[in-house]
């Protein structure tokens, strides 16, 4: 039995990882916490997150020191903001702890990243140099020697999925870049209230246009220049991206299946359309990303589906922990 230590409970993502951790038969939850000045402090996690009541009824505590909140734990997951993973995953990791960070702190093995895209400097150069990215179909082997797991932005993991089998086959015509258009629920933005991200002021809008810090995320990981577009959905929670390829000269849509299914056959987490293209509908409340596509010539528009808090945070963070320890990777998440 792990025992571990979920920073970060309050919000979406936490609440959902909360909720893989408490059903997980091998996890032990200590304690949830949340930042020393949160208004959330010495609430019950089942009060924010009524779905909960009865089932996970811990109090969140307020972080005050990192060294204490480690004794006696094995694993913790930061569900925080990219400033404060940056600041305290380093001390957790000292302590001995396995850390896996929901945050873009360790993503890029790039300090420049940070200091465009986050806009911080990055302190610690040696485990961003250490940290594996953890797009968990794609790095288990890695991820099972790492002490610190930079779990993917939701964006850029249903894009990667759509676009790595093709790339790594040579499938694709790269004088044209893929084109990834990509819309998400208002729960990517977290709890915190704004006005931008108010229910009844979301208006189907895109925004980040040649900036957004998960483009520069999927570039370096692909290793290939892309055009990224996020837009905003007046809708809870969910992922849908569009992305439009050309295909090399005389490679088929049975090639293209060809790759997706040897890259993905044994991915329990990856669904596979042989006909149409997936909905929002399929994969919310779901751990899986869902994959279609259709070809009209040298064109390919891939489509990839996925829930935002679950395989683009909770869920992959939880099937990275469960590669990393030798659990069956879909423990507690199906």
């Amino acid at each position: 039995m792990l025992n571990t230590l979920i920073v970060g409970a309050s919000g979406y993502a936490g609440a959902e990882l909360t909720a893989y951790l408490n059903r997980h038969p091998h996890m032990n939850i200590t304690a949830l916490a949340v930042s020393a000045q949160s208004a959330d402090a010495g609430k019950l996690l089942s009060d924010l997150h009524l779905q909960l009541k009865g089932i996970v009824d811990l109090p969140l505590q307020p972080l005050v020191s990192v060294a204490e909140a480690a004794k006696g734990v094995d694993v913790v997951f930061l569900a925080t903001a990219h400033e404060v993973s940056h600041d305290i995953a380093p001390e957790f990791l000292a302590a001995g702890c396995v850390v896996f960070d929901l945050s873009g702190a360790f993503r890029v093995q790039d300090s420049a990243f940070y200091r465009q895209y986050y806009g911080f400097e990055h302190q610690y150069a040696d485990w961003l140099a250490k940290a594996v990215y953890g797009l968990a179909e794609w790095q288990s082997e890695k991820i099972k020697e790492a002490q610190l797991i930079a779990v993917p932005g939701c964006y850029p993991t249903a894009a990667q999925l759509a676009l790595k089998p093709l790339i790594d086959k040579q499938l694709l015509n790269l004088d044209q870049w893929p084109v990834i258009n990509a819309v998400s629920g208002v729960s990517g933005a977290g709890r915190k209230a704004s006005v931008t991200t108010s229910f009844c002021e979301v208006s189907l809008q895109p925004y980040g246009l040649f900036n957004h810090r998960h483009q520069p995320e999927i570039t370096a990981h692909l290793g290939i220049p892309v055009i990224f577009t996020p837009h905003l959905g007046n809708f809870p929670r969910g992922i849908l991206e569009t992305i439009t390829c050309r295909l090399k000269p005389g490679v088929t849509a049975q090639d293209v299946a060809a790759a997706y299914h040897a890259a993905y056959d044994d991915k329990p987490l990856v669904r596979l359309y042989g006909k149409g293209v997936p909905a929002l509908k399929a994969v919310v409340g779901q751990p899986f990303c869902d994959i279609g596509f259709a070809v009209q010539g040298e064109h390919l528009i891939a489509v990839a589906a996925e829930d935002n808090l679950l395989k683009g945070a909770a869920a992959q963070a939880v099937q990275c922990l469960n590669i990393r320890f030798g659990f069956p990777e879909t423990q507690s998440l199906i």
